[in-house]
């Protein structure tokens, strides 16, 4: 049998998570394309690059729980209004990554990541300069500045890796997106020492996180590489029309459309939920860098196992459990109880944002359409996003204590039904595969 019968007879649907990248060689032209892409000196260089960028952008996102406290009980700012502010961030972090896909996909990465780099910097610059109580002000440059910089930055920081990894794509995938963690961890016990600690102005607390920021961006940009032994023209452009008819992949949208609807309550609500519930305004400032830090772990080891036990197999369990753990809130009255929630919720939480970016990785035809593909999904569902916690700050209504239950009972649903839909795009994949490992 000639090799072109082979060729024909390749279905790149059957593919596995773990082989996926030896089934994408398999499935376009190797001429100009690099064979060796699975580490080396570059590949971890990449890796590491992306690392500290996530730390820098998406772990400093993860830090506003401290600005929500700050917004809320200093400057009397509505948590609803200040919730609009740190969802617009993640909202344009996510719709920036349509733009910022396929600009990676055309072979302008360093392009982009460079501009997204210098926008986010400047923007937090502008918002050390602006009035708390100004809320055009804080807006603009926080919510607006900030999450379109990172919008150009956290796809191409995460799919590039795809460019040097192909058995341990997943793995590798994970431990960039850990990145986030970190930040997660030192941005919001930064923050709370400066503000509520040392007495540190608002300005110079942004300031000084500003100047943090741009260390690590500035590092990320020397560091990393997309991978030049790809010829762009070799490899087949990305056909919107099939991705809008790929079933699995428009179900599985829909599905983390709802889960990030109820997703981030706790990243948001987490630290002022601890101090209304009678815990120790020590321990509360460190709730948020707790749910980071145990994320690590949820965001390396389910990605390690997901070639053993199929990538939206675990995707689906994590949205499951964050589901449970919501409404797990409403017995919560100690700081015991906090505690174990939020290692809990960091975990499973974690894992969950990890393995969507594989997920998504396992339904391309081929290389050249990962970051479109990712870039698509991302865009899709950031308004979710979007619209999530405000409507959760709504819900809580305006004075504190708060009324908990209507928003962690939205959050829980909407993660629960999240985890329906996303299951019955699996059940799809799997009939498609013939395998229920997926």
């Amino acid at each position: 049998m000639s090799s072109s019968d082979l060729r024909t007879m390749e279905k790149p649907g059957d593919m596995q998570l773990a082989s996926l990248d030896s089934e994408v060689s398999s499935s376009r032209p190797t001429e100009g394309v690099a064979s060796d892409a699975d580490g080396g000196t570059t590949a971890w260089c990449t890796l590491f690059g992306g690392w500290l960028m996530l730390i820098g952008t998406f772990g400093y996102i993860s830090a506003f729980g401290v600005y929500q406290d700050l917004y809320t009980t200093v400057y009397g700012m509505s948590s609803s209004r200040a919730s609009w502010i740190g969802s617009t961030q993640l909202f344009f972090m996510l719709a920036g990554a349509l733009p910022a896909g396929k600009l990676l996909d055309l072979g302008y990465f360093r392009h982009t990541t460079l501009f997204g780099s210098i926008l986010f910097v400047f923007s937090l610059f502008m918002l050390s300069l602006a009035h708390p109580d100004k809320y055009y002000q804080v807006f603009l440059s926080q919510g607006l500045g900030v999450g379109l910089g990172a919008g150009l930055l956290y796809v191409p920081a995460l799919a590039v890796q795809a460019h040097h990894w192909r058995r341990r794509r997943a793995l590798a995938m994970g431990i960039t997106i850990t990145g986030s963690c970190i930040g997660g961890i030192f941005f919001p016990i930064m923050l709370n020492q400066l503000l509520f600690h040392h007495g540190v102005s608002f300005g110079w607390t942004v300031r000084d996180s500003a100047f943090v920021v741009l260390g690590l961006l500035a590092v990320a940009n020397l560091l990393m590489r997309d991978r030049k032994g790809v010829s762009r023209s070799a490899l087949p452009k990305p056909d919107p029309k099939s991705l809008l008819t790929d079933a699995p992949y428009m179900i599985s949208i829909v599905g983390v459309f709802f889960v990030d609807w109820g997703l981030f309550f706790p990243y948001f609500y987490l630290q002022v939920f601890s101090l209304v519930r009678g815990v120790n305004a020590d321990v509360s400032f460190y709730m948020l860098a707790l749910l980071n830090g145990v994320s690590i772990p949820g965001r390396i080891i389910p990605n390690a196992l997901a070639p053993q036990l199929g990538v939206f197999n675990l995707l689906i369990s994590s949205i499951a459990v964050c589901g449970i753990l919501i409404f797990a809130m409403f017995g919560i009255n100690s700081t015991a109880g906090v505690v174990i929630f939020a290692i809990l919720y960091g975990f499973f939480s974690g894992a969950m944002l990890s393995l969507l970016t594989p997920a998504v990785a396992t339904l391309s035809k081929h290389e050249g359409e990962i970051g479109t593909r990712l870039g698509l999904a991302f865009f899709l569902t950031s308004v979710g996003v979007l619209t999530g916690n405000p409507i959760d700050g709504a819900l809580l209504g305006n004075t504190l204590p708060y009324t908990w239950g209507r928003a962690l009972v939205f959050s829980g649903v909407c993660m629960l039904g999240g985890a329906a839909i996303v299951f019955v795009a699996r059940v799809i994949l799997a009939s498609r595969k013939g395998t229920q490992r997926v």
